[in-house]
């Protein structure tokens, strides 16, 4: 592991400055030496911060990825830009990690999918918060059977006044959706990942725009402007696995309700449950008796010593570089990533059909 990978950034927004430059800096074996974006002063401000001193800049991501000693390249755009940038980029010979969602259609997840099988490049999506410590730790719980047939579970996305009134979230074009594509996808990414279930059978769903078109509303980023709201502000869909499971998946960016839960899960077993309320808690039955812990995860070992901190975007970021150096798989593997970009269209489409959404 003594090889140092070169590291290319495709959009350098917000994204790109709050998760993705700061944890790719972190990491000993990368260098960061090629930035682009179609705002040329948001290139150079990347690069300038994060960048070798011989970094390039470009406006263009063609430019970029004809770069042949780029060896990874990381996609922080605009939802509709995913799969045309990240097929370019593993037809380039590079390695790609894609923010989350996969893509704005699920046809272009699958295109995604077949572009890492055809050039045998990894290819992983930025859900994040598998890497918290207690999804983790629960995704181990979950993998030992210690909960049994996991047949119910909730993946919970729901904020009271969240709506994101900058970039073009609010933009159906751009972003294929509200919500629902948005954080809907890391909560149903987590819960998939944790009930270890890819095989969706039908999927019904509804969509609503009930608070969208009133102007002056009180919102953590400021109120939003109605004219420029198109996409959905609340999203609710019901999945039933092959294998006979339910799953509901609640997303909002703004509802009125004080019981907010984001990116969280609740799962359901034969032998046990979990969900999180303040911290990780784990119930079921024992000896004739009902149990419920709480998992800490902030003890420290010894007064002197409180262990290696990590956030989730750095763990992320971490092993994502560790899995191309070792050449190993990454922990979010595209294919799993597909079957949530698949659920989510199906819980539009069921939407705008009124009828259920089968899967072959």
């Amino acid at each position: 592991m003594n090889r140092q990978l070169k590291v290319g950034i495709i959009g350098c927004g917000a994204i790109a400055f709050g998760k993705h430059l700061p944890n790719l800096s972190k990491q000993e074996a990368v260098a960061i030496t090629a930035f682009a974006d179609m705002v040329t002063g948001k290139a150079r401000q990347a690069a300038e911060k994060y960048g070798t001193t011989d970094a390039k800049v470009y406006s263009d991501y063609r430019e970029l990825l004809a770069d042949s000693s780029i060896d990874v390249v990381h996609v922080c755009t605009a939802n509709d830009a995913h799969a045309e940038i990240s097929i370019a980029a593993l037809e380039a010979g590079k390695h790609v990690m894609c923010e989350k969602p996969m893509a704005k259609t699920a046809a272009d997840a699958r295109r995604m999918v077949e572009a890492a099988k055809r050039t045998g490049k990894k290819l992983t999506i930025g859900f994040n918060n598998r890497f918290r410590p207690d999804s983790q730790f629960l995704k181990q719980v979950c993998d030992n059977g210690d909960l049994g047939d996991i047949y119910f579970a909730k993946a919970h996305a729901l904020r009271r006044r969240g709506v994101p009134t900058w970039g073009v979230f609010l933009d159906k074009d751009k972003q294929g959706g509200g919500p629902l594509i948005d954080i809907g996808t890391h909560a149903l990414d987590l819960t998939l990942w944790l009930m270890n279930n890819y095989e969706p059978k039908a999927v019904l769903g509804t969509t609503y725009q009930k608070l969208a078109n009133r102007k002056g509303s009180a919102n953590a980023g400021g109120a939003w402007d109605p004219g420029k709201f198109t996409v959905e502000d609340s999203a609710f869909g019901m999945i039933v696995m092959k294998n006979g499971a339910t799953l509901m998946l609640e997303s909002s960016w703004a509802l009125n309700m004080l019981d907010t839960r984001e990116a969280l899960y609740t799962l359901c077993g034969t032998e046990g449950g979990a969900d999180v309320k303040e911290t990780l808690r784990i119930n079921g039955e024992k000896y004739g008796r009902l149990y419920a812990n709480s998992i800490q995860f902030d003890v420290k070992g010894a007064d002197f010593f409180d262990g290696r901190k990590e956030s989730m975007h750095e763990r992320e970021c971490r092993m994502w570089i560790e899995a191309i150096l070792n050449d190993t798989e990454p922990v979010v593997l595209p294919e799993q990533a597909c079957v949530v970009s698949e659920i989510i269209e199906a819980i539009y489409e069921s939407n705008r059909t009124g009828e259920a959404i089968y899967f072959d």
